[in-house]
């Protein structure tokens, strides 16, 4: 790939788990002209630290510009770009859809099909649950939008890193 491509990058930051930060890393993209296409933040096993996830779109350049960037603020203890190494990714979808009864028994097969999950049930709606990567979410999202989607909330990506003793197992060294 030509170092000169936009590619999506998908960060995995960690950082203290204090007011403020999240602020910090949010003013360092928009002060430099980067977007943040998805962020989703949560805190870790440890109470003092959270992990933030986030996807930006960029050239080589310009990714290796936003992770020194984001290595100089005192709060990233850690900054990882999951781009070319081997990660498991996932998004969450809840998804508010009409449930006319001509079309409930389509919709419960897709959310079969598609492995998800009705959360809620409505005299006219259906909210569903549905986790996966970036394809399945949006291609479960597009099979619904004939139905007459209601609401949509989705969380963006989180990622983390595989097991490195796994990939050996499996030959991928």
């Amino acid at each position: 790939m030509n170092e000169q491509e936009n590619q999506r990058h998908i960060l995995s930051l960690i950082v203290d788990n204090e007011p403020g930060v999240l602020a910090r890393i949010a003013g360092l993209f928009s002060g430099r002209g980067f977007n943040i296409e998805s962020l989703c933040v949560a805190e870790t096993m440890d109470p003092t630290v959270s992990r933030i996830t986030l996807v930006t779109t960029g050239n080589m350049a310009i990714i290796e510009q936003i992770k020194k960037q984001l290595n100089k603020l005192i709060n990233v203890v850690k900054v990882r770009d999951f781009t070319g190494s081997s990660y498991v990714q996932r998004e969450l979808l809840l998804i508010r859809v009409k449930a006319e009864p001509q079309n409930r028994a389509e919709i419960l097969r897709m959310v079969d099909i598609f492995r998800a999950r009705v959360v809620d049930v409505g005299s006219a709606s259906y909210t569903i649950e549905v986790t996966g990567d970036e394809d399945k979410v949006s291609a479960f999202l597009n099979l619904l939008r004939p139905m007459g989607i209601q609401e949509v909330a989705r969380t963006g990506a989180i990622a983390m890193a595989r097991d490195i003793q796994r990939e050996v197992r499996n030959g991928k060294n």
